[in-house]
């Protein structure tokens, strides 16, 4: 498949209702937080599970989407493939590829080719079956909550015991923390250049739209209450090698309390306003609300 031809950027709105979007294991589990705003964080590599998860489902029986990290993967045995594939003998001295370049690259593109997140995101595989490096031409970074939130600890009953020797006990008490609302924002980087080396596609690139659009819906749990998406705005570039720089893209969109509401605390998504200024964009760059 041909390469995308332009550059984006996105910005992703999300939100969270009484559910823990991202746990923080080094804080008990809690949601994370930025500690001198008190924002809420969720990691990217939070958001790229999602997305992962998400494709895995919708392209279960399709070649050429394969998820390469995934729960229980082992990593070597995934790179095992490609050797097997090409019928290439794997290094049996060190961490090497083959000498010979052809072979190399041969084994760098058959893993592209196969895995769908190594051509979206890249991977480092040089580990004991090494097939080389790829730098991914979609990235994001953290997403932060627009503004402060509250992380509650509630406590919770289970009636049912583990053991005989508890029956006598009424109830077991535990504990799960949550923020009763937050509103996420999210950038997101697509280099054409960079997919020209993976092979990332129209196809992936409206793959991965759908993705964000719905990766939510196929992640339910308790512990993360009810997350949504809301707005997925998407610049594109003429220019393969963009328009203008990113932070002045993301700067066209604002995300604001209704006026009259910022006294009290924000329960929905209602409570903000969304506004894209077109007319600051540079020229070339186009915008597009795929939500």
């Amino acid at each position: 498949m041909t390469a995308i031809a332009n550059r984006y950027e996105f910005v992703l709105l999300f939100d969270v209702t009484n559910g823990n979007p991202n746990g923080d294991p080094d804080a008990g589990n809690l949601p994370r937080l930025d500690p001198e705003t008190s924002q809420g964080l969720v990691t990217d590599v939070c958001l790229k599970r999602k997305i992962r998860n998400y494709v895995a489902l919708e392209k279960e029986e399709d070649a050429g989407y394969a998820i390469y990290m995934q729960e229980k993967s082992v990593l070597n045995n995934q790179h095992r493939k490609a050797y097997e594939a090409l019928n290439i003998e794997p290094d049996t001295k060190g961490k090497r590829l083959p000498r010979d370049a052809d072979k190399a690259q041969k084994l760098t593109a058959w893993m592209c080719q196969n895995f769908f997140d190594v051509r979206t995101f890249g991977a480092v595989m040089t580990t004991e079956v090494n097939s080389g490096q790829v730098r991914g031409p979609v990235q994001m970074a953290f997403a932060s909550s627009v503004d402060p939130v509250v992380p509650m600890e509630v406590s919770i009953t289970r009636m049912a015991v583990t053991n005989e020797k508890d029956l006598e006990k009424e109830r077991t008490m535990g504990r799960k923390h949550i923020i009763p609302y937050g509103l996420y924002r999210a950038h997101g980087y697509i280099s054409a250049k960079l997919a020209e080396r993976t092979g990332f596609s129209d196809d992936d690139l409206e793959l991965l739209w759908r993705a964000l659009i719905n990766m939510f819906e196929h992640d339910r749990s308790a512990a993360r209450g009810e997350m949504s998406a809301r707005k997925l705005i998407v610049f594109k570039h003429d220019n393969p090698m963009g328009n203008g720089p990113a932070h002045l893209l993301f700067d066209s969109i604002k995300v604001e309390r209704v006026e009259g509401e910022e006294s009290t605390p924000a329960r929905h998504y209602s409570d903000y306003r969304v506004s894209v200024d077109a007319e600051a964009l540079p020229a070339g760059v186009s915008v597009d609300e795929k939500l």
